[in-house]
């Protein structure tokens, strides 16, 4: 089982706007609606940086190179305040745990933020293995993130699942050959999650654990 971070795991928008308008406000531009940083999320701090200085405004690239660096240090700063976990995350969780699965985290989001994010979230323990967007040279959608977690697990790619909420999960687990599932409830850049190719669609986390145990019989 991998699951995607941002939107999949944790609703981290409310961290992820506070750092980004916390970064505009020293770089003394507007800062951007809650509504409106939502749709840049899912490529990674470079891609949501770029977003928020680019988007109806004007930036060259030693701007948005040194507005990473501000965004980082905000972020830090409040990484996980305000996430919360999604209803039945926890409960579909410990019930992987139980029936023996393998699970690893796979996301766009730097490494310098996922663990510490994972850990005072309280769920790192829950995870065999976690690829960041900084574990390997390329991000999701690249397959190469998905085939590394995979590698970490010792499993086959034909025998993994891809839990996500954007396009960015289905094309990396797609074009790696592994069936993926999203979620209605994630970011998905502002594109509608009902249009991205996928083997199913749902509503809560714990959806997933009947379509689990009848592969699991099958």
């Amino acid at each position: 089982m991998l699951f995607d971070l941002d939107g999949t795991l944790l609703d981290t928008i409310p961290d992820l706007a506070e750092g980004a308008n916390r970064m505009l406000a020293e770089l003394g531009r507007p800062v951007r609606p809650l509504s409106e940083i939502h749709g840049f999320v899912g490529k990674g701090i470079p891609h949501l940086v770029r977003r928020c200085m680019t988007e109806n405004a004007s930036a060259d690239e030693a701007e948005i190179t040194d507005a990473v660096e501000v965004f980082k240090r905000h972020y830090t700063a409040v990484n996980g305040a305000r996430t919360r976990i999604y209803d039945g995350v926890v409960e579909t969780l410990d019930a992987l745990a139980l029936m023996g699965l393998k699970r690893a985290c796979v996301t766009n989001k730097a490494g310098a933020f996922t663990l510490p994010l994972l850990t005072r979230m309280g769920i790192a323990t829950h995870f065999d293995a976690v690829v960041s967007g900084d574990t390997l040279s390329v991000k999701k959608p690249d397959p190469a993130t998905v085939r590394h977690a995979c590698e970490l697990l010792g499993v086959p790619v034909g025998r993994a699942l891809m839990v996500g909420d954007s396009a960015n999960d289905a094309e990396a687990a797609q074009a790696a050959g592994m069936p993926v599932v999203l979620m209605r409830y994630g970011y998905s850049e502002g594109r509608a999650v009902d249009t991205i190719p996928c083997d199913a669609l749902l509503s809560s986390m714990t959806e997933i654990l009947p379509l689990i145990e009848a592969a699991v019989r099958g």
